[in-house]
């Protein structure tokens, strides 16, 4: 049952990324939510958004980063950071390659520096592409690194956060990260630095458990599924039905668990007048 459901989703995110692919015809895509067929042209051109009823396509790094940096501003960090196979799992090693070849990153997350209307910024991007943004190793330590690089410079950090939480293939590795990131954004808040964390669909498991949730400011995008546990989970643990979008970015708002819900196309000039208040 997990098998055809992981398929799904790998199949779903496949069809996703061909907005990535430039066409010279009126290409179209089907919107996962309304199922009505849209422009790919007019999905990029609102900000990666369905016109019709307002679905939030999920963003590769390179497009969050494009759509917030100042023009060749961005300066990628450990790039070429690479993880193992520590528990010798079973076909992870292909499983590593395959989702290089197909997102162009050997991980899961994207980080480095950029100026945002003149103002540089530390950033990290998750990418629900690769492993559905599993937290690894690498992950944890390139947050961890991007974390203390933007300590010792003195920058603020903007993690943007999309996870199906903690990678099953690591163990115990995995799980460590969960520490590890969290014990570096809070020597990093205690040394002064300003952490904007921003939750976009889906936040959930290990990563929502740890440094997504630790931010100074803590912003999701509309209807973002935030969560350690699914509602299916937590309703058979506690044996109580739970209210219909719990786990949703303005059902979080109403009740204290982020600051704000902010539509992608208003996110750069939020982040700028928190980040020049904060200067």
């Amino acid at each position: 049952m997990m098998n055809d459901i992981f398929h799904k989703r790998k199949k779903s995110l496949n069809h996703l990324l061909d907005l990535r692919k430039p066409s010279r015809v009126e290409a179209k895509i089907t919107c996962p939510h309304c199922k009505e067929e849209v422009l790919v042209r007019q999905v990029k051109e609102n900000h990666k958004i369905c016109p019709k009823c307002g679905f939030y396509f999920p963003m590769t790094p390179e497009e969050r980063i494009l759509s917030l940096a100042d023009t060749k501003s961005f300066r990628e960090q450990d790039k070429k950071l690479r993880t193992g196979n520590p528990l010798d799992f079973p076909e992870y090693e292909e499983k590593l390659a395959a989702n290089e070849e197909r997102t162009g990153h050997m991980d899961a997350v994207m980080t480095g520096t950029m100026m945002l209307n003149g103002i540089e910024t530390a950033i990290a991007v998750m990418d629900g592409r690769f492993l559905m943004g599993s937290m690894g190793t690498v992950v944890g330590e390139k947050i961890v690194r991007i974390t203390e690089y933007a300590g010792k410079k003195k920058l603020p950090l903007i993690i943007f956060s999309a996870s199906g939480g903690a990678r099953m293939q690591e163990g115990l590795f995995s799980l460590m990260q969960m520490a590890k990131t969290s014990a570096a954004v809070e020597k990093f808040k205690k040394d002064g630095g300003l952490f904007i964390s921003v939750l976009t669909n889906p936040t959930t498991g290990g990563v929502s458990a740890s440094f997504a949730n630790l931010g100074d400011i803590i912003i999701a995008e509309p209807k973002a599924l935030i969560c350690f546990a699914g509602p299916r989970v937590i309703e058979q643990t506690i044996g109580q039905k739970l209210p219909k979008g719990f786990q949703r970015a303005e059902f979080l708002l109403e009740h204290g668990m982020v600051d704000m819900v902010t539509e992608r196309k208003d996110l750069k000039e939020v982040l700028y007048k928190i980040l020049k208040m904060h200067r």
